[in-house]
């Protein structure tokens, strides 16, 4: 533990060294390193990491904060009134949130996280916006202006069958990294490295 933290702290960012941090002991039990620890201290920790993060979230996205800046010019190329509803859908520790309170400081931003810890952490972090547990798939899209998420690339085409059948002409969609297949976006954020932020315009009902 003692290396993992030490090694932990040389990495670049929080969210590295947090992973370096977990890494090194969960490979030093898995190559017998960690057995006079026994086995209770290592299913301890995979039940705290579960906890945090279930398996059913990895099923829909990685665990990856929105990076700061990443949203900077989305309020002029996709401009919202005053009072609009936006919503991150699996704000995990509120990164999303943050971000679009920049671009966006007089809308009502609300967030949604299925696991409950995250969530918490989100609620503290970000004490500007409403932040609840909940299943994205099973929340109601219609009353948002903006709908941002970042999913799994399978999974983006779900995501644009539901915003177009729920969602309103002319509201958005924001995506961190991952595109709709086989349509164009409205608006491409270009980030830093291979990340970008795909932003789509609801059509006209039955246009999708």
């Amino acid at each position: 533990m003692l290396v993992g933290g030490a090694l932990a702290a040389t990495a670049s960012t929080p969210w590295r060294r947090l992973f370096v941090g977990l890494g090194f002991p969960l490979s030093c039990a898995a190559s017998g390193l960690g057995s006079g620890l026994g086995a209770w201290p290592w299913l301890a920790l995979l039940a705290l990491l579960a906890l945090a993060y279930p398996v059913g979230a990895w099923r829909d996205a990685p665990f990856f904060p929105t990076p700061s800046g990443i949203l900077a010019g989305l309020d002029r190329r996709a401009p919202l009134a005053a009072g609009a509803r936006i919503v991150d859908l699996g704000c995990g520790l509120g990164d999303g949130l943050l971000e679009l309170g920049r671009r966006y400081p007089q809308a009502r931003l609300e967030g949604v996280e299925w696991s409950w810890p995250l969530r918490l952490a989100a609620a503290l972090r970000c004490r500007f916006a409403s932040v609840r547990r909940g299943d994205m798939w099973a929340e109601d899209w219609s009353p948002y202006a903006m709908v941002y998420l970042f999913q799994r690339p399978e999974s983006m085409d779900r995501a644009w069958r539901k915003a177009v059948r729920e969602m309103a002409p002319g509201s958005w969609l924001a995506s961190l990294e991952f595109e709709v297949p086989g349509r164009p976006a409205d608006v491409i954020l270009a980030g830093t490295g291979e990340r970008h932020v795909f932003v789509y315009r609801m059509p006209a009902s039955g246009a999708g």
